[in-house]
């Protein structure tokens, strides 16, 4: 059960530079958690993770008190080398290699939600050509329906047939995609997932259609105009906490327990059946493998909505944002900002002011936005590569201010959120280098087991590890 196994364990491959006899480095052991550089992290155009802005997203995330920040998050414009697409991710890792677990889903879904596109769009598309021509055989059957009828009623059932094949089809890729990268993280023995992982909430715009992905208790909310032209926030994600009736019973069938410390009551954390640990706070994460066999899942709640022109804006953002900020008073701010480049930054400092108000002895959460504006023109999302220099001097002039993370619950009800089940078994493993970063891990392990002040951390208790031999 999510056993990982030491880099150094690993033969070396023939051919590599270790089986050529050349000399390694005098530091080149590696251990659990040492930062790694993805292959492909600076190398595809139109994908920006750092503070900075593009022509339709804003980004800006703060770190903490607790070492290293935990939050990663990511845009990628022409997603899946479609020029109406991107896809935006904001990911909140916790426990000792969190934010390394945070790093790697951030790198690697995309890519996999990516391969699962193009797979179900060509099955899916093998399938339309197949119904066609049955239904062009009948076709002489509806002859006696009027010209006008017949046109509208064909515009209409082509319009609601490409919304329900859209969301079909990237649902199926959601959740394989979702599927995947758990079992990558499973096997793959650079990071230590047994007691870190990581929420992901994740969504796809291709054209008007917005497909949202969720696990975790991060959050997307709509900023759109009601019949008044009135600003509302529409929450689109369910905040997927052991508090839910349907998420605690489900861990408690599988034996996991559910409840609060008597100091918290507000909180409720996943337990082992036997141990009062890890005490998780949400219900549903990437990685925690000690808790994979006792309920919790890493199986995406996945939503649809068909954009009008009334919608202006997506916020995603961890539960940093949303500890003190309302869905309504998040929206204003964005929609307030002096420009949308500065619209993620200007949320994060808000929230980090209302930390200071609401609970002056508490440490601030790390925090992660992205705004991403829906009214910009579909056909020119390639901003990303043009402005990326640029982001990488914006985001080098801000100054970190040091925060902590509380974890309370936020709004856990919303209507028409679709939560889908799947069968499907793909394993994809994992084949990007390691590179050891001793001083990221230090500073996280020493805070982590040391917090100052009054803390609400995601996992409460860690669990020990036993390696083979020792």
């Amino acid at each position: 059960m999510g056993s990982c196994f030491s880099a150094e364990s690993r033969s070396p491959l023939p051919g590599s530079p270790s089986s050529l006899g050349v000399r390694k480095r005098k530091n080149s052991k590696k251990r659990f958690g040492s930062r790694r550089s993805s292959s492909f992290e600076y190398k595809i155009p139109g994908r920006l993770f750092n503070n900075g802005a593009t022509e339709v997203a804003s980004l800006f995330t703060q770190q903490g008190r607790k070492g290293t920040n935990q939050d990663a998050m990511v845009v990628w414009e022409n997603f899946c080398s479609r020029n109406d697409a991107i896809f935006c991710g904001v990911f909140d890792g916790h426990g000792p290699y969190g934010h390394m677990v945070a790093r790697r889903v951030r790198d690697a879904l995309p890519q996999k939600l990516h391969a699962q596109w193009e797979v179900n769009a060509k099955s899916e598309e093998v399938l339309r050509k197949i119904s066609l021509n049955s239904s062009s055989a009948n076709h002489e059957d509806a002859s006696f329906i009027s010209a006008d009828d017949e046109s509208r009623i064909s515009v209409d059932l082509e319009e609601t047939h490409k919304e329900s094949e859209i969301f079909q089809i990237l649902k199926d890729s959601f959740i394989t995609g979702f599927r995947m990268m758990e079992r990558e993280l499973r096997v793959q023995t650079s990071v230590d997932c047994f007691c870190s992982g990581t929420t992901a909430v994740t969504l796809i715009k291709k054209g008007q259609d917005l497909i949202v992905g969720n696990v975790g208790d991060s959050r997307a909310v709509l900023g759109t105009r009601d019949d008044d032209n009135g600003l509302v926030a529409v929450q689109l994600t369910v905040d997927l906490k052991p508090n839910l009736p349907a998420e605690a019973e489900r861990i408690k069938k599988c034996g996991g327990r559910v409840f609060a410390l008597r100091d918290e009551p507000d909180v409720s954390r996943v337990w082992l059946p036997n141990i009062d640990s890890p005490g998780l706070a949400m219900a549903r994460a990437f990685g925690d493998f000690c808790l994979k066999d006792f309920g919790l899942t890493s199986l995406p709640d996945v939503s649809y909505r068909r954009l009008t022109e009334k919608d202006e804006f997506v916020v995603l953002a961890t539960d940093g944002i949303w500890d003190v900020l309302s869905n309504k008073e998040a929206v204003d701010v964005v929609a307030g900002a002096p420009s949308r480049s500065t619209a993620a930054r200007a949320l994060v400092e808000t929230a980090v002011r209302a930390w200071k108000m609401k609970y002056p002895t508490s440490k601030i959460d790390d925090c992660a936005v992205i705004c991403l504006f829906l009214d910009s023109d579909t056909d020119a999302l390639s901003s990303a590569v043009a402005t990326n220099e640029k982001d990488s001097s914006v985001s080098a002039e801000r100054a970190e201010v040091g925060i902590d993370k509380e974890d309370t619950n936020g709004p856990t009800t919303l209507g028409g959120s679709a939560t889908v089940r799947t069968d499907t078994d793909a394993i994809q493993e994992s084949n990007v280098d390691d590179e050891k970063s001793p001083t990221e891990d230090d500073l996280l392990l020493d805070d982590y087991s040391a917090l100052e002040g009054v803390t609400r951390v995601n996992t409460l208790l860690n669990l020990p590890r036993y390696k083979p031999g020792k």
